[in-house]
């Protein structure tokens, strides 16, 4: 029987260092790719997509002054029988189950909730209210005339003429902006008309004309 023949030193040599060539660059590329899948995974953690949807944000306005024909939803925890969408009447109240009339216009919605869960206590014990103005009619401005979007809008936050007809979506071609105004009663009842040069106070000039509005104006573009 023939002897087995071995290979010669320097083969087994040739023969161990591709083996062990072999082991380091298959493992070489997994280690470089953890580490790129680490690198990307805390970029994307740490940069979210600008695009990612957020969480929602409550934007309603705690300081927002009830005023007549805003609509209300009047929510008690578990008792569907007294929540309610209501509008403010002209009078400036409301009517709630089991409590009747009760006044709400010139309150802030925190206000009107904590007096609506004091009154149902005789009622219902430990009443959660919550109120929110679903609808702001009674905080509007107008714009009128040669603008992009004439009609009413909310006035939720402090706005200027500037502002206003930005949200009317501009002037149409043949606006004169040099001779629109503003329409305000005065608490007399009594209108009047305080001039808007958009042309100058777009230049920096006359900005006292740039005045901020109030609920009931009305800013006609001729």
């Amino acid at each position: 029987m023939p002897e087995a023949s071995y290979p010669t030193y320097p083969a087994r040599l040739l023969i161990l260092g591709l083996i062990l060539f072999g082991v380091a660059a298959g493992s070489v590329p997994c280690q470089e790719d953890s580490a790129s899948l680490a690198k990307r995974g805390e970029k994307a953690g740490s940069n979210p997509s600008p695009n990612a949807p957020s969480d929602p944000v409550n934007t309603t306005n705690p300081k927002y002054i009830i005023g007549p024909g805003d609509l209300l939803d009047i929510n008690v925890l578990h008792e569907p029988d007294v929540s309610q969408k209501v509008s403010v009447r002209m009078d400036g109240k409301i009517t709630v189950p089991l409590i009747g009339e009760i006044q709400a216009s010139g309150m802030m919605p925190d206000n009107l909730q904590a007096t609506i869960a004091q009154k149902l206590h005789e009622y219902i014990k430990d009443a959660e209210v919550t109120v929110v103005v679903e609808e702001m009619k009674s905080r509007q401005f107008s714009v009128m005339g040669e603008v992009e979007h004439p009609g009413s809008f909310p006035l939720t936050k402090p706005t200027t003429v500037l502002d206003a007809l930005a949200q009317a979506g501009g002037f149409r071609d043949f606006a004169k902006v040099s001779k629109i105004h503003v329409l305000r009663r005065n608490p007399s009842g009594t209108i009047v008309s305080l001039p808007f040069n958009y042309k100058q106070v777009s230049k920096g000039k006359n900005e006292s004309q740039n005045i901020e509005l109030q609920a009931g104006d009305t800013i006609i573009v001729p």
